[in-house]
């Protein structure tokens, strides 16, 4: 009998410890390798196609934020009620920023990211909300706005090289979300009725080279070449509603991945 008990208490003890190795397993959800093919969206090299491992992707409007995998893949397990800016950021590589809705990031998404060349300076690679915090749920992209605004305009300096004379250079506006203007409306980027806001302006050592009137990605905006200096400011501010005479009442406007950017005319590229 003494032989028999001392067996059931060795079968305890192994069933126990299986038992709570099989628990443990549970608990601390390891992700197995049908994980990894779950995730339908990648980003890869442009050029290369190549896979880019540690590309770090964001939406701040949601506040989410994950990082490519080793073979570039990423998902995005977050819900979108309306436009959003979907960022992406590596070292050696251009800021890339894409306006995405629920519609698109339920379908597969092949991000193809530039690297840096030379002239490249990314002024500012995060959202910024521009305006006074006032707007309705009818403006263009209202739901996802969550940062608070940094004033009515947006300012930055920054250093590049001077032209030679087979160069030109151009500011680019990786995305824009929440412009009010006419030419929205018209294309039915918002739900206002009746009202619509001037478009946002673009400075550029303090003189206006531009305006932004839709919402979008990859906005380019020529700079003359006599502007061009070895120190340069960029300035962009945000529209008022046209039609509001009591107060100012300023456009409230997200804007991302904004980048100064020389290029060769004489180049296959650039033409």
């Amino acid at each position: 009998m003494a032989k028999k008990a001392r067996i059931l208490i060795i079968l305890n003890i192994l069933m126990f410890f299986y038992t709570h190795i099989a628990f443990c397993e549970t608990i601390t959800g390891q992700i197995n390798q049908n994980e990894t093919l779950k995730k339908k969206n990648k980003v890869v090299d442009s050029y290369t196609q190549k896979p880019i491992t540690g590309a770090a992707i964001s939406i701040p409007g949601v506040g989410y934020r994950t990082t490519s995998d080793a073979e570039g893949r990423f998902e995005l397990n977050t819900q979108i009620n309306d436009k959003a800016i979907l960022s992406v950021q590596k070292e050696g590589y251009r800021p890339f920023s894409l306006t995405i809705d629920e519609n698109i990031a339920s379908k597969p998404l092949k991000l193809g990211i530039e690297k840096s060349k030379i002239g490249d300076v990314t002024i500012e690679s995060d959202v910024c909300h521009l305006g006074d915090d006032v707007y309705s749920e009818t403006s263009a992209n209202s739901t996802e706005f969550r940062g608070k605004s940094v004033g009515t305009y947006f300012s930055k300096t920054f250093k590049t090289k001077i032209l030679r004379p087979n160069e030109e250079a151009v500011v680019i506006i990786g995305s824009v979300i929440g412009l009010d203007t006419k030419m929205a409306k018209e294309l039915g980027q918002n739900q206002i009725a009746y009202v619509y806001s001037s478009p946002a302006e673009i400075f550029f050592n303090g003189q206006k080279v531009g305006e932004l009137n839709i919402n979008g990605d990859n906005q380019e905006v020529e700079i003359p070449r006599q502007l061009v200096r070895e120190s340069n400011e960029l300035t962009i501010k945000t529209g008022r509603n046209l039609f509001q005479h009591a107060y100012i009442d300023y456009d409230d406007i997200e804007i991302a991945g904004l980048r100064f950017e020389i290029k060769d005319k004489n180049s296959f590229a650039y033409k």
